[in-house]
């Protein structure tokens, strides 16, 4: 069962990526069909980002992911026997 502040951590991250799934969409499939001297465009990066950014995100995740299986790999390697 998980503590209390694990379900508050848990919520926060659920939170967080509700609120910035949120923001993504409407900048990539609401704010194109809205007027560029439109208010809200103040609020938003250019365009130009919106693809940039995940690309990014994806590049160090995926460095991360073979940092980490790197490290497991080389932790676990057996000694070669010496006969």
């Amino acid at each position: 069962m998980a503590t209390g502040t694990d379900q508050v951590v848990g919520m926060g991250l659920v939170g967080f990526s509700l609120l910035l799934f949120t923001y993504y969409t409407v900048w990539v499939i609401v704010l194109p069909f809205v007027d560029s001297d439109h208010v809200v465009h103040k609020y938003f990066l250019p365009r130009e980002y919106s693809v940039i950014l995940p690309g990014v995100a994806a590049l160090v995740l995926i460095l991360c992911i073979g940092t980490f299986i790197g490290v497991v790999t080389w932790k676990n390697r057996k000694p070669k026997k010496v006969d």
